[in-house]
């Protein structure tokens, strides 16, 4: 009689990794057969993609997308995997060989749930498999973080607006970096300071600072005469325990979706609970520019020393006047202004002010890559460069602003 020895049943496949060539990850393999045995395969980064509209998908625990600096071209693929793999509750740990951190700030923004050096650290694969395998269900952000406001307060605070007369000139550094400078200053327990991005179309502080966009923001601008505390306490994200935030909506809306009576009841709001209020602005004209400018104790505008910002601020200047508009708010900010050293450049500004009719009261250096980079990293300049120039200009300004906010409430 015969017998038939029974055949071992397949290990079902659990992870896998994903590279353009798993063979340049030699290390990557011999881990991955050392905790996993033979429970793994291995794609390509098209063929990822694919895999995850199949069935076998769906026992899937994690995948390792191993990638190296000549594959930082392909991070709109990149991103693409990792969402994928996230939509099917895969885990995704990211080995990375000699990519820039900007690089891996975006994955992991993306969704990447670890982070593991190539060449993998003795023991570093494992602990960050046991780590995926283990993460707890985080609590609601929006839950933890959104502002929780007193009831009836009136403090009656100081709004600082920052308004470009062209792209590119500072606007949004300005103001985020303004407001947090001026939070650092507060002694009070309880942020003291509240920033508003009024461009709704392409408002960008909270990528500056790392913050989601939320429907709870357009939700509020919708029904601003129904506002209360309450209401507008949860439409603020706190940024570290120090700046409240209020972001530009999850999707690009018309700026006249919102009237002056709406923009009125935001900064009166802003103001009753806030010491400081800073609004960045959109560089277009609207119908409630006006509001903003006499809610404004200042209103900040920046430019270049070029001729679109020439002409751009002869022009606003002039649109304010015709309608008799307070422009001694006004104070002009040059962004990449001219080194102590540069006496051309300083003879420039000066012929710019005296054809123009304005003083340029505020310098802003050049702050260089460091400051792009901050903001792609979601930090303000206090974090991320420090001894920056640009940074210890806005410091100083927030500084001034700050003592002469006590002066007056002394005198009163």
């Amino acid at each position: 009689m015969s017998s038939v020895m029974p055949q071992p049943e397949t290990a079902p496949i659990v992870a896998c990794t994903i590279s353009r060539d798993v063979q340049n990850f030699d290390l990557l393999i011999e881990d991955m057969e050392q905790v996993l045995g033979e429970s793994w395969g291995d794609l390509g980064f098209a063929e990822a993609l694919a895999f995850f509209g199949q069935p076998e998908a769906a026992a899937m625990e994690f995948v390792a997308l191993a990638l190296d600096d000549a594959d930082e071209d392909n991070l709109v693929l990149m991103g693409e995997i990792i969402s994928q793999a996230k939509a099917r509750d895969i885990k995704v740990i990211l080995i990375a060989e000699d990519v820039t951190p900007a690089s891996l700030h975006q994955l992991l923004r993306q969704g990447a749930d670890e982070f593991v050096p190539y060449p993998l650290p003795e023991g570093e694969l494992q602990q960050a498999i046991d780590r995926v395998r283990a993460t707890p269900q985080p609590l609601p952000v929006e839950t933890e973080r959104t502002a929780q406001l007193k009831t009836g307060a009136n403090k009656e605070g100081a709004v600082f607006v920052t308004h470009g007369v062209a792209g590119g000139t500072g606007t949004t550094t300005l103001a985020v970096n303004l407001a947090w400078e001026l939070a650092l200053l507060s002694t009070s327990e309880t942020p003291s300071v509240c920033l508003l991005d009024l461009d709704m179309q392409f408002g960008s502080a909270s990528t500056y600072l790392d913050l989601p966009r939320r429907e709870a923001v357009f939700e509020m601008l919708s029904d601003t005469e129904s506002m209360d505390d309450e209401i507008f306490g949860q439409s603020l994200l706190t940024f570290e325990d120090k700046l409240q935030v209020l972001t530009a909506p999850a999707d690009m809306i018309p700026l006249d979706l919102v009237t002056s009576d709406d923009i009125r009841r935001v900064i009166d709001m802003a103001r009753a609970h806030f010491d400081f209020v800073v609004i960045d602005m959109p560089s277009t004209l609207v119908q409630w520019t006006e509001t903003v400018l006499n809610a404004a104790h200042i209103y900040f505008t920046t430019l270049e020393l070029d001729m679109r910002s020439a002409q751009n601020t002869l022009r606003f200047k002039r649109a304010l006047q015709s309608e008799e508009l307070p422009i001694e708010k006004l104070r002009y900010v040059l962004n990449r202004a001219p080194k102590f050293a540069d006496l051309g450049g300083k003879a420039r500004v000066k012929r710019l002010g005296e054809s123009l009719d304005i003083s340029v009261e505020v310098h802003l250096p050049d702050g260089g890559k460091p400051i792009s980079q901050g903001a792609d990293h979601g930090l303000p300049l206090a974090s991320s460069a420090a001894k920056n120039p640009l940074r210890r200009e806005i410091a100083k300004l927030a500084a001034s602003i700050h003592e002469l906010s006590e002066d007056q409430a002394k005198a009163a």
